[in-house]
């Protein structure tokens, strides 16, 4: 066994599920092509598995024999060791914030990073470059709210609105108003106009004198 072989090894078998591993990694060692052909045999026999493009990942071993990592362990990786975030698509926000009963058919999720496709044993997921705006506020609710506005489209947003203003907590609606300057004008315009109003009323003056 080669010293490349054992180096990338051992570098798979350090890591924690669904960790990434690079040929980047491993040019100190021999040229790219030796790299990328080293790790190839290793996908092929299946000691390592190529996910997408030039990343590789480790199987996970049990009692009942391997398995590819979970999509969020890989998920979890692209953020950790590649500085990346990724959050879900508006489609999978709108269904689990309960704003569709319709399920996304394919795995979908935006980063700010570049496009990829993962094969991870039966599953497919896309990953698409996302807008900063879709980003800013990563995974939580106010975020999930955002992208699910943004898929539900201008005709439901009024509607998803009144229906995550009674179900999301108060400090997230507020944070989601809080962000609308940087979201598109559609959406910007939507939840202002959601925007609870108080009026209070102004008390008459004591001196005022009674007609």
């Amino acid at each position: 066994m080669s010293q490349l072989v054992e180096q990338a090894l051992s570098a798979a078998r350090a890591l924690p599920e669904g960790g990434l591993l690079s040929p980047k990694e491993f040019l100190h060692l021999a040229s790219r092509a030796a790299v990328d052909k080293a790790l190839s045999r290793l996908a092929h026999e299946g000691v390592l598995l190529r996910v997408s493009r030039g990343v590789y990942v480790a199987p996970c071993r049990g009692r009942f024999g391997t398995r590819p990592p979970s999509v969020e362990s890989v998920l979890r990786a692209i953020e950790t060791q590649l500085g990346e975030p990724v959050v879900a698509s508006g489609a999978a926000e709108a269904n689990a914030l309960g704003l569709t009963t319709q399920a996304p058919i394919r795995e979908v999720f935006l980063t700010s990073g570049a496009p990829r496709v993962l094969h991870l044993g039966g599953h497919r997921v896309e990953i698409r470059r996302g807008s900063r705006w879709q980003l800013m506020l990563g995974r939580r609710p106010a975020g999930q709210a955002i992208r699910a506005l943004e898929w539900l489209g201008p005709q439901a947003a009024q509607a998803a609105l009144a229906q995550l203003h009674a179900s999301l907590p108060a400090g997230e609606f507020e944070t989601l108003c809080s962000a609308r300057a940087t979201l598109p004008g559609w959406l910007a315009k939507a939840v202002s106009e959601a925007l609870p109003v108080t009026v209070a009323a102004s008390p008459e003056p004591a001196s005022a004198a009674k007609l």
